[in-house]
């Protein structure tokens, strides 16, 4: 953690020595003199150091001068070693242990300061901002009920107004966790070991299969902190497995010498680069960090160049692009924000220039601290906060957005944990990816870890309708019928997809879950198909899917007839009541599916004849058939088929298909045979 701290602004605070700090990046403020009042205190005296007043008053006093310029000189590390050497003559001071505990949390290590800020308290050490800072050391170690007593407490004699609403924001915050803590997924965490290594690996960006990431493992260190620079490296990924054998550091372009690099992006199309640079161990090189751009010409990176946007003795960093590569997203702790560190952006202007930086606004950003940001192919705005509800340290969340509503979620605890969570990025979308940690188990400092959403809302199923196109033969038979228009529509008739089918005769389409559907078969001088499909019954449940990506497939083929003049088809089970012509309900049923043909095949023109069996007399039987026939043309007519289109014949019993004639004895099965409607195309417009 203490390597990530310096790319991040750490040493702009030798600018801003003696003043009184605002928090930036990760808690760490600039040097500072604690106040004094602002609170009662148990202390006899509420001036710092002045406990029992004097001699023993000015031997405390002489201790603080003596191991004082450590901390002024921002070297928390030596800092906390020389206050620590004084606790053990005098463990009870609150002056030693509330510098101690200041040095853990300027060092981003607040989880090691709540034993120090609790004597310093107990002893009556007066800092008006010393009870937020406990109380956020305690949230750290997962005292959460720890950290609200402290802010309720704190808020009975609090006076100074930014404060007072941080505690009484914290406490929102904290109120929050159960409900945080219920976001549970199926997320697999894991330490990418084979790139961590005890010293600050951090920031992520994944890019064309190789993951990008800053790291502080060079020899060349700050002489101040003994800790190395870091410096922008790269490692081949298949997935999420990193090779390690291909780790290998930036060019000089980008990584210089004894300066801190760190958090890199790159535009969508690859020809940009944005990245972080900045805290040079020169005295007088620039304390702050600023973005720097490179672009490629003629396949060469161009020397980065300081972009316009940065702001003078200002921490600007962390930059992802939006998908569309026209704007920039980045954190800095630039005045005029919310406080701490927020997220701005800056997009690409007419003239090609980075230009118009915005703040992002109060529901991202709040008066702790925001940075991070990435987008998802989504469009969701992904970042790291202490603001917002949150279980410690840094958490990730995302914002979304709906309609301009902008929602923030805690990514929950599958994720987040109270350490430092930061810097996520997808190398999959939703699936994968990666993102930065200080959790305990880690190969030490930040390290990089790898996630994978196994939750079920996650898992796609596609559900697929394939069949062939067949016709029908002579002999009853079927076989493959090629280059025919198949339709999927609605059941309202509305066409949804359409193919040609190749030599296969293979069609398939995408369909839809619980859903009716029509399929319909054209191609000429065959009559169109159609055909009723269904998914109802069929869907799966997500919490039943097992794989990221599940197919179900249904089947349902189509088989069409050739049209041939004069060959009569019967229609099935048109019955009519005993001598007698009207079309009954049943009969009706029949006969709209031969509207149904009528109306998808326009080009044809047919005779519907009508057949009786031998019983009664022939003159008798041929004037019933008639009127059955025509009948039954009324039906189609009053249904929307064209006259022009039908022609009407009654045979009576002329054309009886098997011997049952007058005076044959047969079953009435088999004078039911005879008695039959049959249609015929006897005019076919090919067009």
């Amino acid at each position: 953690m203490r390597n990530r701290i310096q790319i991040i602004g750490i040493l702009m605070m030798a600018l801003l020595v003696g003043c009184k700090s605002s928090q930036n990046f990760l808690g760490v403020d600039t040097p500072s003199t604690p106040a004094n009042g602002g609170r009662s205190t148990n202390a006899q005296s509420s001036n710092v150091g002045s406990l029992t007043g004097g001699v023993e008053e000015e031997i405390e006093k002489f201790k603080e001068v003596k191991v004082k310029k450590s901390y002024e000189n921002a070297n928390y590390n030596l800092a906390i070693e020389d206050y620590k050497k004084e606790l053990e003559d005098d463990p009870e001071s609150p002056v030693y242990n509330y510098f101690v505990a200041e040095s853990y949390r300027k060092t981003n290590r607040i989880y090691e300061a709540t034993d120090y800020y609790a004597k310093a308290i107990e002893g009556g050490y007066a800092d008006d901002e010393m009870e937020l800072h406990y109380a956020q050391a305690l949230k750290a170690s997962e005292r959460y009920n720890d950290a609200k007593n402290v802010l309720q407490k704190y808020l009975q004699y609090a006076t100074v107004e930014n404060f007072v609403d941080r505690a009484k924001a914290e406490l929102k915050n904290l109120d929050k966790l159960d409900s945080i803590s219920l976001n549970v997924r199926n997320i697999d965490v894991k330490n990418a070991e084979g790139i961590n290594t005890e010293n600050a690996e951090y920031s992520p960006y994944f890019f064309k299969n190789e993951l990008y990431f800053a790291t502080g493992r060079e020899q060349a260190s700050f002489e101040r902190y003994g800790i190395p620079f870091t410096d922008l490296y790269k490692v081949q990924t298949n997935g999420l497995n990193l090779d390690a054998a291909s780790i290998e550091k930036l060019s000089g372009i980008f990584n210089d010498e004894e300066i801190n690099e760190g958090s890199l992006a790159f535009s969508p199309d690859g020809n940009s680069v944005v990245f972080a640079k900045g805290n040079s161990a020169d005295k007088r090189g620039r304390f702050n960090t600023d973005l720097y751009i490179s672009t490629k010409k003629n396949g060469e990176w161009t020397t980065p160049q300081l972009m316009p946007i940065n702001s003078p003795d200002s921490w600007d960093s962390s930059p992802t692009f939006s998908g569309d590569g026209k704007t920039i997203y980045f954190a800095s702790d630039r005045p005029g924000g919310l406080g701490g560190s927020d997220i701005y952006r800056t997009r690409l202007n007419d003239r090609g220039r980075w230009a118009d930086v915005q703040n992002m606004g109060p529901t991202i950003n709040t008066p702790e601290d925001e940075m991070f940001p990435y987008v998802s192919p989504d469009n969701k705005l992904y970042f790291s906060s202490t603001g917002h509800a949150g279980f410690g340290m840094l958490d990730v969340f995302v914002a979304i957005n709906e309609g301009g509503n902008i929602t923030i979620e805690n990514m929950g605890p599958s994720i987040n944990s109270s350490y430092d969570d930061f810097g996520l990025v997808y190398s999959e979308f939703p699936y994968e990816g990666f993102f930065s940690s200080n959790r305990p188990g880690g190969k030490g400092d930040d390290d990089i870890y790898t996630f994978i959403d196994n939750s079920s809302d996650l898992k796609k199923i596609e559900y697929i309708l394939a069949g062939v196109t067949y016709q029908l033969n002579e002999d009853s038979t079927q076989s493959i019928l090629p280059d025919v228009r198949v339709k999927l529509m609605s059941t309202d008739n509305e066409v949804i997809d359409d193919q040609l089918t190749g030599r296969g005769g293979i069609f398939q389409f995408k369909v839809d879950p619980e859903k009716e559907y029509i399929l319909l078969g054209e191609k000429p001088n065959f009559f169109v198909k159609r055909r009723a499909f269904s998914t109802v019954g069929g869907e799966i449940k997500q919490e039943d899917l097992v794989e990221r990506f599940t197919t179900k497939k249904f089947e349902s083929s189509l088989t069409l007839d050739p049209i041939i003049l004069e060959k009569t088809i019967v229609l099935q089970n048109i019955y009519y009541d005993l001598n007698k012509a009207e079309i009954r309900p049943d009969a009706a049923v029949e006969l709209d599916k031969l509207v149904e043909l009528l109306k998808d095949n326009p080009n044809i023109k047919i005779e519907l004849s009508s057949h009786t069996d031998s019983r009664a007399e022939d003159a008798f039987n041929l004037d019933l058939s008639e009127r059955r026939a025509q009948a039954a043309v009324r039906y189609l007519i009053l249904k929307g088929i064209s006259q022009n289109r039908l022609v009407a014949k009654g045979y009576g019993e002329s054309q009886l298909i098997n011997g049952c004639g007058n005076d044959a004895d047969c079953t009435e099965e088999q004078h039911q045979q005879n008695r039959r409607t049959e249609f015929k195309v006897i005019e076919y417009k090919d067009n």
